[in-house]
């Protein structure tokens, strides 16, 4: 069986910036960031998941990733916010 993984991106409720990354495993990712455990989002909890895509591979989870970095992916999650 092949793993698959899941790109997404997170809004943070105490500031608003938005962060991206990807994981094979969404919902112990979620709740690593909301509990401190990742230092890039520790300090700017609590987290809300804004987006999400799956990808077939690691190798297109990173280039989805770094596409949702870059300015016009970071414009298309700004578009999703309420």
């Amino acid at each position: 069986m092949t793993e698959s993984y899941t790109v997404y991106a997170l809004k943070s409720l105490f500031d608003g910036r938005i962060y991206v990354g990807f994981t094979s495993d969404m919902e112990k990712r979620l709740k690593e960031h909301n509990a401190g455990k990742t230092k890039s989002t520790k300090g700017f909890r609590p987290w809300i998941l804004i987006y999400t895509e799956i990808a077939e591979t690691r190798q297109k989870a990173r280039e989805k990733e770094k596409y949702l970095k870059s300015g016009i992916g970071k414009e298309f999650l700004k578009s999703l916010e309420l």
